[in-house]
């Protein structure tokens, strides 16, 4: 029998949609994130709300790199700063680098060799928020 990494201790129908969600996007490697798995869902989502609301481009520089263009605003920087402390707090192998330079903001998010599959669910899920009206 496998366990889920779906909660199953009463959290709603919609949180367990989003892990589920996170899961099957393939960037929250269950045995590597430190996040309980019923914070998860709250997780997804305020990256989904950032990539939905700041995300103007998204480039897979390299195998091990992904760099998010951003609309230049005081107010993403704050946000994307705080999720990407966030995020590398629970999940130790991302290497976050948000730069702002001459009216730009950007997001590069790096990962080891054997991570890089995570970098195709965070640019599938960017993608896909910045592509909603």
């Amino acid at each position: 029998m496998t366990t889920s990494p779906i909660p199953t201790d009463g959290t709603s129908g919609t949180e367990r949609a989003r892990t589920a969600r996170a899961v099957s996007l393939g960037w929250v490697p269950v045995e590597a994130c430190r996040l309980p798995v019923a914070d998860q869902p709250m997780r997804l989502a305020a990256f989904e709300s950032l990539f939905a609301d700041a995300v103007t481009g998204v480039e897979r520089v390299g195998a091990h790199l992904l760099r998010l263009a951003l609309a230049p605003d005081p107010a993403f920087a704050a946000r994307t700063a705080e999720l990407a402390v966030r995020e590398a707090d629970c999940c130790g192998f991302f290497t976050f680098t948000l730069t702002a330079a001459q009216g730009t903001l950007a997001l590069e998010v790096a990962v080891p060799p054997e991570r890089a599959h995570v970098l195709d669910g965070i640019a599938a899920q960017a993608e896909a928020a910045k592509a909603r009206p």
